[in-house]
Order: structure tokens, then sequence, then C-alpha cells
């Protein structure tokens, strides 16, 4: 998403409620709470293939600065997650999604997790936390 997108964007974070530590969706995928510690994630966002994605034709990749701004808000605007897959004797990050009653943005940056239905289990598992939060209703704006 560009910094414009961004601006544009409005969302409510959830009040009142403790964003959690860990999400467990089953004993391989979670859903780990941002720590500002994102460095990571530059290689998804500097990816030409999952800009477009994000962002549509056109844009330019991200840099350090934009990546800073763009976890900043979506964090400020709800509960940002780092989406974390078992391998090996630990979890490792592949993808990032906002809870918030007004949009749920999310990416799988790591390519080889893309098209195996994560991304389905993340919303069912954000989909019970709003039930949990007695929430009537979640938006996204874009699929």
């Amino acid at each position: 998403m560009t910094i414009s997108k961004i601006k544009g964007r409005i969302g409510i974070p959830i009040l009142g409620t403790e964003q959690s530590e860990v999400i467990n969706i089953n004993n391989e995928l979670r859903l780990r709470k941002f720590d500002s510690k994102y460095d990571f994630a530059l290689e998804w966002y500097q990816n030409e293939e999952t800009v477009k994605l994000v962002d549509g034709p056109n844009v330019e990749k991200y840099d350090h600065v934009t990546l800073k701004r763009m976890y900043e808000y979506l964090n400020n605007i709800g509960e940002l997650y780092f989406i974390e897959i078992r391998e090996n004797n630990g979890f490792i990050p592949i993808g990032d999604v906002t809870f918030c009653k007004d949009d749920m943005s999310m990416v799988i940056g790591a390519k080889k997790y893309r098209g195996k239905g994560i991304g389905k289990k993340v919303i069912e598992a954000l989909i019970l936390r709003a039930k949990d939060l007695a929430l009537k209703e979640l938006k996204v704006r874009e699929i």
C-alpha cells in the first residue's frame, strides 16, 4: 500500500480491548503481535509481484522508511500481527495482517506459502476473534 493509500484509509482501533500476544491457529500456524521488529519484511515489500498484489501496477517497491510508516499506521488503526509458520524448531514470519473493524489487510510475503489456504485460515481465526469481542460486523475493502 502506498503512503497516499494509507492516508486515504480510515480505520478504527478496537477500543477497550487488549491485543493478544499470540493467536494460535493450529500447531503449524499462528499470529504474533507486532513488536516493531520488521526488517525481515522489507524483502517482501521489495518484491515486484508482492507490491503489485498490494498496491496495483506501476507502484514503486518499498524502502525502509515507507515500510516503517506503513507498519506504524497499521499498528495504530487496529491489531497488527505477523503471520508465522512452524519451520524446523520454531516459527518464522511469512506475512502480516491487520485486524480492524473497518478493514482487514493481509499479505503473505513469502511466495512459497501463497496459494496454500493460509490466508483463509488467518481470516477464519480473526472472525473468531471478532466474535469473542462481540463485534457485529467486519469490513474488508478489497480482496
